[in-house]
């Protein structure tokens, strides 16, 4: 379940940060916070433009760790809120997932598609 201030801290500008465990080692890679989306079943769509070394990590080590904040949002101890997700990733590069991102974002080769298992607000 997504909680209603990170859908909050969605709406606002910031930096989304995406963690990945790769053969090569960690790997992170960012994007907007405005871009992600929640699907209906509690997803993080993002769009991935390029995003070659997280997909190629994720094929053989689905895990991520994602970070996420707005300093507009009220957080835990004052302004400013931030969320740790842990979770599986998948890249998808067909079906409503993929059409859904492609009618946002005309640049975008795949949709990674992320399964919480883990969500924290961290301030």
């Amino acid at each position: 379940m997504i909680p209603e201030k990170l859908l909050e801290i969605l709406k606002q500008d910031g930096v989304v940060a995406i963690a990945t465990l790769g053969q090569d080692g960690p790997h992170m890679v960012n994007t907007w916070n405005s871009y992600v989306r929640v699907s209906s079943d509690g997803r993080l769509l993002i769009p991935a433009g390029y995003m070659h070394r997280t997909e190629a990590n994720i094929a053989c080590n689905p895990q991520v760790l994602i970070t996420l904040a707005s300093s507009k949002i009220q957080g835990l101890h004052g302004p400013g809120a931030g969320f740790l997700i842990k979770g599986n990733a998948v890249f998808i590069t067909s079906g409503p997932d993929f059409d859904l991102l492609k009618s946002k974002f005309d640049w975008l080769r795949a949709t990674l598609a992320v399964t919480p298992d883990v969500v924290t607000q961290t301030w």
